[in-house]
């Protein structure tokens, strides 16, 4: 008998192409993984991929079931949608906002399918740079608002990981520290100009985590409105940048910037969507958090299960 789980974690494991990925997708050990896998091979006898293979490679046998995944899971998706629908009604509202410019890269894909899905949901999307979003959410302003800067003291607020990121270091490539370093301590920072998006400092891991526990200040501050503008910033010797790994990506492969380790085990942080607790039951709002969290793994480079 062929279970939906089954299919699931063999369509995870062809995303990730790793076992150790696959695991912390599905929130299982890599042990209860392996005999998952094995428990299907031992069903069907036969392998359904070759281990330690680089790239993974699959079998005939599992690649005939990830062919029957692909018809069988966005089906059953639907169908728990519909059912969703009919029990709490189609209709709604969807205020969101973001504290991060670089989100738009994963958020847009999400609002596309998630209109296509939910076509009776109100959107509205906004930036949460010019004003403060979790006491808006607080007041029911908004509904979601995507942070990696969760407010412990703000009751009611049910914060949802959507997937862990390191801040890493954007510099020019003719940087003295491109020559010498993998990662860089923040001592070594205090010379450099900061650029930043336009937001408080508090809010921003560069400071909160990096520079301010070590007591180092910048030379200058610098802000930008875009991403793009950040890179170029930096590309050309005019400052340094922190970003997300997975927002820094494009722009390591077309050889723009290099790339630095914000200290020698990185600076890791986490996205959340917050939402109201009360909020949590309704069907469009728990589908949109699965639809963020499915495309940022489709398309994201560098992030991690939390």
């Amino acid at each position: 008998m062929i279970e939906l789980r089954h299919l699931r974690a063999l369509t995870i494991l062809r995303e990730t192409g790793s076992m150790v990925r696959a695991a912390e997708r599905l929130h299982l050990t890599q042990s209860a993984l392996s005999h998952l896998f094995r428990e299907m091979e031992d069903r069907h006898e036969q392998a359904l991929f070759v281990r330690k293979s680089r790239p993974l490679r699959f079998t005939s046998a599992g690649l005939r079931l990830l062919q029957l995944a692909d018809e069988v899971l966005p089906r059953v998706a639907l169908a728990q949608r519909d059912l969703a629908r009919l029990a709490s009604g189609q209709a709604g509202r969807l205020n969101i906002a973001i504290e991060c410019h670089s989100c738009y890269q994963w958020l847009m894909p999400t609002l596309d399918k998630y209109r296509d899905d939910w076509p009776e949901v109100e959107l509205d999307l906004s930036s949460g740079f010019h004003f403060a979003p979790l006491p808006a959410l607080v007041r029911g302003d908004l509904d979601l608002v995507v942070t990696s800067n969760p407010d412990p003291e703000l009751k009611g607020i049910h914060y949802q990981p959507l997937f862990g990121f390191e801040m890493v270091l954007a510099i020019s490539r003719k940087h003295t520290l491109a020559e010498k370093k993998r990662w860089v301590a923040p001592e070594e920072l205090s010379g450099e100009v900061q650029i930043i998006y336009p937001v408080e400092r508090e809010r921003l891991d560069i400071f909160q985590h990096f520079l301010d526990p070590a007591g180092v200040e910048p030379a200058d501050v610098r802000t930008a409105e875009l991403t793009v503008m950040m890179v170029q910033l930096a590309a050309s010797g005019r400052g340094v940048c922190a970003l997300p790994n997975w927002a820094l990506h494009e722009y390591l492969q077309k050889g723009f910037v290099a790339q630095l380790r914000l200290g020698e085990k990185g600076l890791w942080s986490t996205l959340y969507a917050a939402v109201r607790e009360e909020m949590l039951e309704q069907a469009y709002v728990e589908d949109f958090l699965q639809t963020a969290r499915d495309t940022c793994f489709a398309n994201l480079n560098g992030i991690r299960a939390v």
